[in-house]
């Protein structure tokens, strides 16, 4: 290949085609040299220097070089680990800024920056070529008819999100064709997108889909893989095992091709995006990309010992925040996702490691104030995972104004309620009101809570009831990987049994924590295959399992398929309820003079809640009644909203109890419409009133009554 490099322009960073040629742009403040490394069909290598240097940004443009165009860096410098740097110009390194790469790292001794030969490992340096080993970059075409595709914007109090994994979620779906199952296609094709408006559902959460490293050498020695993809490499090019197009730069097409059509009907996307840490590991993992390129000033080094990193996320290493370029990088791909891609909004995975200005976690990190004031990115979803391994890095509603949180205190308060271990019901109502206790006096609204159950790291929700321990043994890891105190119990029996005493109380205790999240104030999230019952056998940290253990079933038996229309009428239910998802908090009186305020907590004798009950570790029982007639906030005309009552009767004990309405409740007309003893919603539901004030709920359920609002009686 002969090929000759103009003088080029130092931005933008990365691969840019103009229609004529290529400019290629490489930041690195520690380097001596850059070369371009182009690769043809054949896999041939031309090395092209990158003479212009201008503020450490290392450029050049390709005459007649487009897309399609595979590419590679390799950064000559010191290779000095003791001193932080480890530059080594064997290694072919992936772009930072690439935008599709064309395959996988293969395992090999090549891949690492020290020869496996050398007593001192990594301080030896290797010579080594990694270029056989190694994806290639590819230069894209960024045109795409989007079709006047805009993000959704849909409000926080409105949405639904579904956490699922792009290729477990529709590899074994028989509805979709072969070729597109597992992929961003199949994710998008008409049988997914039925399936997600029969949940209403409004925004999927896809688990990381920036490439990464697939085949890290600890698991391809027992025949696994990362399947789950936290080991990000790029955070610009969407993952090539992902697409039906294969890696040839046709997967960013693809990947639009997706989010317009999730668009159309009407589901936002939001990415699972992790940049705490990369796939680059410890000083003892692989040189593919930034460690080559300037380890010095992409990575938290130990300042005494720079030959080591800091891990705040127990995964070898941290991403330096601290350093302007880093920051940069971090804010040049979530704007890329946005403005190129059209997602709608973000979760960011140990997002605590990313406001580490020094070592302490701080709400103000530079992350934060750059966030907050990037006209873009201000104004899309952004969600953190408010917690990494690092100490005081637990920050739930820590967070600042502009930022939504899973919320992990309400899925360990849910959770312990319904297995009715010693807790208190003040906590609980803290977490099925949107946890005011840790949002409100911050200025945010209950939808800063990001309630769920389970989610992708975990048991699922099937398994949640089946199991007291994790059973994690097809990870090759002796049992010892995952979360030993996982908040489950197995009603009764160990994994799979023919008990159908204990099959009944699981099928009620998954309708338990699903009815519970879908009626709670905040924002529910929903793993993908907790409506259908799907298991993982007891693996509670499936990371490494891209075969069925992961992949979703949907042949489902009778009790799955029970459970799967369960949470359809469940989650209709609360589209059809505003007063289920409140823009603000309740405020504990009577707004628009219905006599009785927004909400009301009561004991199983109907009367107001004491002090002694609130905080009583073995009270079990609580009955709430949500005023459909006192809604403060208006409509978006700002029109008042007016709904049906509710009054909501749980009971976690095994023991049935009979609930008393409250006097002030006893002259409206109620009626039953869920029972979490029964399989389905009740059509005509027992009636209860001042004729009938007595409501018995079996042990371990919940029991909702409604009654029609005033406007409905007119």
């Amino acid at each position: 290949m002969s090929q000759s490099l103009w003088p080029g322009k130092p931005y933008p960073l990365g691969a840019d085609w103009n229609g004529e040629g290529t400019n290629f742009a490489l930041f690195s403040e520690n380097a001596t040299k850059v070369e371009l490394c182009l690769f043809d069909e054949q896999d041939h290598e031309t090395r092209l220097e990158l003479k212009e240097v201008d503020k450490f940004i290392w450029h050049g443009y390709a005459p007649e070089i487009g897309p399609g165009q595979r590419y590679g860096f390799r950064v000559h410098g010191p290779f000095a680990p003791q001193e932080g740097h480890r530059f080594n110009p064997n290694k072919l390194l992936i772009d930072p800024y690439a935008k599709a790469l064309d395959g996988d790292v293969q395992p090999g001794e090549a891949i690492f920056g020290y020869p496996w030969d050398q007593p001192e490992d990594d301080l030896a340096f290797s010579e080594s070529d990694s270029a056989p080993l190694m994806p290639k970059a590819v230069v894209v075409d960024p045109h795409f008819d989007w079709e006047g595709d805009e993000l959704l914007r849909t409000p926080w109090h409105e949405t639904v999100i579904y956490e699922l994994h792009v290729r477990g979620f529709t590899r074994l779906h028989p509805d979709i064709p072969p070729e597109l199952r597992g992929t961003y296609a199949g994710l998008a094709h008409p049988a997914t997108l039925a399936h997600l408006h029969s949940l209403d559902v409004t925004a999927v959460e896809l688990m990381p889909i920036h490439h990464y490293l697939a085949h890290p050498g600890h698991l391809n020695s027992k025949g696994l893989s990362n399947y789950w993809g936290y080991d990000s490499l790029n955070y610009f090019a969407p993952y090539f095992g992902y697409s039906a197009s294969g890696g040839n730069g046709e997967q960013v097409r693809e990947f639009k091709g997706m989010v317009k059509l999730l668009h159309q009907a009407g589901i936002e996307v939001i990415l699972d995006v992790v940049y705490n840490h990369t796939g680059e590991g410890s000083q003892m993992g692989p040189t593919l990309s930034l460690r080559g390129v300037d380890n010095a000033a992409y990575y938290r080094l130990v300042e005494d010992n720079p030959r080591y990193y800091m891990d705040f996320t127990g995964c070898g290493n941290s991403l330096n925040v601290r350093h302007p370029q880093v920051l940069k990088l971090i804010m040049d791909s979530l704007r890329y996702w946005v403005l190129e891609m059209h997602v709608d909004g973000f979760r960011f995975d140990l997002a605590s490691a990313l406001a580490r200005e020094l070592y302490a976690v701080d709400r103000l990190a530079a992350f934060f104030d750059i966030i907050h004031q990037d006209p873009v990115l201000s104004n899309v979803k952004l969600i953190a995972e408010p917690w990494d391994v690092g100490d005081g890095g637990y920050q739930v509603g820590g967070f600042p104004l502009l930022w939504s949180e899973w919320n992990g205190r309400y899925r360990d308060t849910v959770r312990d309620f319904w297995h009715g271990e010693s807790s208190r019901l003040a906590d609980f109502a803290f977490r099925f009101t949107g946890s005011s206790d840790l949002y409100q006096s911050n200025g945010r609204n209950p939808s800063a809570s990001i309630n769920f159950i389970t989610a992708h790291d975990g048991f699922t929700l099937r398994d949640l009831v089946s199991y007291n321990e994790k059973h994690n043994d097809a990870n090759g890891e002796d049992n010892r990987d995952g979360e030993s105190h996982n908040r489950s119990w197995n009603c009764g029996a160990e994994g799979e049994t023919n008990d159908w005493t204990v099959l009944n109380l699981r099928q009620r205790q998954q309708r338990n924590f699903l009815a519970t999240l879908f009626l709670s104030q905040g924002v529910p999230m929903l793993l993908a295959g907790d409506e259908m019952g799907r298991a993982q056998h007891g693996n509670n940290n499936a990371y490494c399992q891209d075969n069925e253990i992961s992949w979703l079933n949907w042949d489902l038996p009778e009790e799955n398929a029970a459970l799967l229309e369960f949470v359809r009428e469940l989650m209709a239910f609360r589209y059809e309820h505003p007063v289920l998802r409140r823009r603000k908090w309740f405020q504990g009186q009577s707004i628009h003079g219905s006599g009785v305020h927004d909400i009301l907590w009561f004991n199983p004798d109907g009367g107001e809640m004491t002090e002694e009950q609130w905080h009583d570790g073995l009270a079990k029982a609580i009955g709430i009644f949500l005023n459909g007639e006192e809604i403060a906030t208006p409509n978006q005309r700002g029109e008042r909203i007016i709904d049906d009552s509710f009054i909501l009767l749980f009971n976690a004990d095994h023991e049935p109890v009979e609930f008393s309405l409250p006097e002030d409740l006893r002259d409206w007309a109620w009626r039953t419409v869920m029972d979490t003893a029964q399989p389905r919603f009740l059509q005509r539901g027992r009636g209860y009133g001042a004729e009938a004030p007595e409501v018995p709920v079996a042990g371990r359920a919940l029991v909702v009554l409604q009654r029609p609002s005033s406007a409905n009686n007119q």
